[in-house]
């Protein structure tokens, strides 16, 4: 099914599938991910993320904290069985978006905690040292009722799904975002491996490989609007808030002495040429995986391709992400972005030095 649950503040729902619920049912969910999204506070106070106790088949507790002194740390314990872990989180003030991902498969025994930075591209993990199945009256109590739990009031939102959640790079176009190809601008969802298209400097080069997700649209995945004209577009383009866009210019060889660099959307977000856009609850995003993560064209934007880094070293993190189907061998090696990716400072000032 994929996502069955969420939770926004004061709205929620749950979706299971109807065979979890039924009279006699195992009740339990014995393979999913759950997705909390949060800020870490700059007080120094350890920090409830998501806390609620098990009622069924036995009593037990399950618990996510952010300890002051650094570290996040989840304990699932049920009767005599405990399932926990930790994870290094260095507290420095910085009112960060963190997004965990707890992915369990009791049935094959393991377990992991993720941790994600959106506004950079580090993931982290840790195995857990056991895993317990979670009840599904208790996540349904959470979900669709809004009870019976504890979460600190810098938790963004909750999500759930019966699937193993990747984690690691994630694609950032919406189906319709019309991509340059040799063959004209074609829906960034149409497009196939083995196409070709027309980079912002005017190569050709051939798509490696397509991927596509589908995630809450809340929170650091909620989708940003980009309005024509700006940012050279011919048209509105809906991405993540993750998408980095080519921005060159005077601006930015004065300020950044380079001839260009990359910036996150959600950094533009300005309810004039950049604005979060509404709609369902879940958005699909799509992406291009191209040898040297070259810059395509989106409806006349300049936008970059899926970056990887050096994954295809790292045989685990290529296992747990959207890259996990595809022969790690023939993925690229991206040693750098194309162009230096500004930091959140420096791309709220030039966005707003060229809104001026």
């Amino acid at each position: 099914m994929g996502w069955i649950g969420l939770r926004d503040g004061n709205d929620g729902w749950f979706k299971a599938d109807p065979r979890l619920t039924e009279t006699g049912a195992d009740r339990v969910l014995h393979r999913g991910s759950l997705v909390v999204e949060t800020r870490i506070s700059a007080e120094t106070r350890p920090q409830t993320l998501l806390a609620f106790r098990r009622t069924w088949p036995m009593p037990g507790l399950f618990t996510i904290q952010a300890l002051p002194q650094g570290g996040i740390v989840l304990v699932d314990a049920q009767g005599d069985d405990i399932c926990h872990g930790t994870l290094p989180l260095k507290n420095d003030g910085r009112l960060d978006i963190l997004r965990l991902t707890y992915s369990w498969d009791s049935a094959e025994g393991w377990a992991r905690l993720t941790l994600e930075r959106p506004e950079t591209d580090q993931v982290e993990t840790v195995a857990l040292n056991a895993t317990l199945p979670l009840p599904v009256d208790d996540l349904n109590a959470i979900f669709a009722h809004g009870c019976n739990f504890e979460v600190d009031e810098e938790v963004t939102f909750l999500a759930l799904s019966d699937k193993i959640e990747p984690v690691g790079p994630l694609p950032a176009l919406t189906a319709q975002v019309p991509i340059m190809t040799d063959r004209g601008e074609r829906p960034a969802g149409e497009i196939r491996r083995g196409d070709i298209v027309v980079t912002d400097d005017g190569q050709r080069v051939p798509v490696l490989q397509v991927v596509k997700r589908t995630v809450p649209a809340r929170g650091s995945f909620r989708p940003i609007r980009l309005r024509a004209p700006y940012f050279k577009l011919t048209q509105d383009i809906v991405v993540s808030p993750q998408q980095r866009l080519v921005m060159h210019g005077s601006e930015v060889e004065y300020m950044f002495g380079r001839e260009a660099v990359l910036v996150p959307a959600r950094h533009l977000v300005n309810d004039r040429s950049a604005f979060q856009a509404k709609g369902p609850d879940l958005v699909s995003y799509h992406h291009l995986l191209l040898p040297g993560h070259e810059a395509v064209l989106a409806a006349g934007c300049a936008l970059e391709s899926l970056y990887i880094g050096r994954m295809r070293r790292k045989p685990e993190a290529i296992a747990a992400s959207i890259l996990a189907d595809f022969d790690r061998n023939r993925l690229p090696e991206h040693a750098k972005p194309v162009w230096p990716v500004l930091k959140p400072f420096e791309a709220v000032t030039l966005a707003t030095s060229r809104a001026a």
